[in-house]
């Protein structure tokens, strides 16, 4: 879909839907509505006054226009309460009425937009909201349906802003929200796949191609390679699968050749039956998303390489699967992680945290000055968070204050977790440095507890979206399968960091 902004009058717009906002308890539209409404003839008050057009949130009402002007249809979309708009609700809004459009085939839609103005919300941003739900909730992945989808695509779509002068901010805003939301999807298409089109190769195969487009420097470390490193937790892992493991380096350099101000480090586990330690059938497929993080991370860094921040970010991925065999990993086994620390082995499903702990040591070998560890790590997480929110874990308040930042930015939520000094303990092994799960008991923070023995005392946060990598309905933007979350937090955290 081509993205463009342009300045001038919405009601003369030759395309084949324009879209339009309306507040839930407003009497008349307001601004680019009320024009689209007088070239109408009052057609969308009349409706109000009906109760056909409430302005509840994400209520869409198309319009014939019937020849009153150039553009075919007319979608009004509620944005809610005026006091209670924001930049999300934004997004969700251009994303439901794309979808309501595109089932009306609709090839090419204009946009007023919408909420400039209120909250604070300045065309800019309204721009890139728009762009982002446009292109995060048409998303879909058909790449093996062989059947032709019922409706086809919008290929167009344009901001349309009455003032000239603002038509730079708002070019800058449509592009900027096509490239976070392209960047999520790049990570949806990596979860998506089948665990057979998806393996720890294929992820070096996409980490390369990446390098190849943007620019990047990338090295993938082999099973010798890593074992010459040290690396015996993420190997521990990888012993089990006839799939090599690969273990993933990029690096964007924004402002030079020297140091990684910032680590990014995603969990590549691209299929996890659990190991020895067998997760139950049921449902077991959707662990072909347990990489999303490692997804979540090549995605953030693609829209980085494109936006171009002044910094250094170094992208880490221990890509293997997680497969029982006669040479798997057993319970009671002690491997050894980069940097000598010894871990015993309480479950195979813990398997997770043993790649990071490998991957989080070589960021810090590697100098990075934060790291910030995204992966889908415990069932915890989502029986304490639920699917709606990610969890937050770290060791320094005012990074985490920076990721928290970011995400509310992304309308991605994200809620810090305790991390007391006392959950530790039940870490402690009585045959090695640390073992690899602490029980039932606080199992989210007791994960991130372990983590954080890897993490030393470079400031770090653990983002764990076991939770929210996927959803199972459509919300707003957001559509059955992979969510790309946290990408788009990811990239803010980044760019404010750059910024700073």
């Amino acid at each position: 879909m081509e993205i463009t902004a342009a300045a001038g009058d919405i009601t003369r717009s030759a395309v084949d839907a324009i879209a339009v906002g309306c507040y839930e308890g407003a009497a008349a539209p307001e601004g680019a509505a009320a024009a689209v409404d007088a070239a109408l003839g009052g057609a969308i008050v009349q409706l109000v006054s009906r109760g056909e057009i409430k302005g509840k949130l994400d209520q869409v009402t198309l319009v014939h226009t019937l020849g009153k002007l150039p553009a075919g249809k007319v979608a009004v979309v509620g944005l809610g309460k005026k006091t209670d708009l924001t930049l999300d609700r934004v997004r969700g809004a251009a994303a439901v009425v794309c979808r309501a459009l595109r089932r009306a085939s609709a090839a090419d839609v204009a946009f007023a937009p919408l909420g400039a103005g209120v909250s604070g919300i300045t065309v800019s941003a309204s721009a890139q909201a728009i762009a982002e739900g446009a292109v995060l909730g048409l998303y879909t992945f058909r790449k093996h349906v062989t059947k032709e989808p019922e409706n086809g695509e919008i290929k167009a779509l344009t901001v349309v802003d009455g003032d000239p002068e603002r038509l730079p901010e708002l070019t800058a805003g449509a592009a900027r929200g096509r490239i976070m939301a392209e960047a999520s999807n790049l990570a949806r298409d990596m979860v998506n796949e089948p665990a057979n089109y998806m393996t720890p190769t294929d992820m070096a195969e996409a980490a390369r191609g990446l390098a190849r487009t943007y620019g990047l420097e990338v090295n993938v470390l082999d099973r010798e390679q890593a074992r010459a490193l040290g690396m015996g937790a993420f190997l521990g892992v990888a012993q089990g699968s006839q799939q090599p493991p690969q273990f993933i380096v990029l690096r964007y350099n924004g402002r030079g050749a020297f140091g990684n101000d910032i680590a990014l480090v995603g969990k590549g586990i691209t299929f996890d039956s659990g190991g020895i330690s067998l997760k139950p059938s049921e449902g077991m497929g959707e662990m072909k998303g347990d990489m999303s993080g490692g997804a979540a991370v090549m995605g953030a860094l693609a829209a980085l390489a494109q936006l171009k921040p002044k910094i250094n970010v170094l992208v880490i991925i221990a890509a293997t699967e997680n497969l029982p065999s006669g040479t798997a990993l057993k319970p009671g086994d002690v491997v050894t992680a980069l940097g000598g620390k010894t871990i015993e082995i309480i479950s195979t499903d813990a398997e997770g945290r043993l790649t990071l702990a490998d991957a989080i040591g070589y960021a810090r070998q590697q100098g990075a000055k934060q790291v910030v560890d995204i992966a889908t790590l415990t069932g915890a997480c989502v029986v304490a968070l639920g699917e709606i929110c990610t969890g937050a874990f770290g060791n320094n308040q005012p990074l985490m204050d920076r990721v928290l930042a970011a995400a509310r930015e992304a309308g991605e939520l994200t809620w810090q977790m305790p991390m007391f000094e006392e959950y530790k303990e039940q870490n402690k092994s009585d045959v090695a440095d640390i073992k690899n799960t602490g029980g039932r008991p606080a199992g989210a923070i007791t994960a991130a507890q372990f983590l954080a023995e890897f993490a030393g005392d470079t400031p770090w946060v653990h983002l764990d979206i076991a939770g929210t990598n996927m959803t199972d309905k459509e919300r707003t933007y957001l559509v059955k399968g992979a969510t790309g979350v946290p990408v788009r937090t990811l990239v803010n955290l980044v760019m404010g960091l750059a910024s700073a």
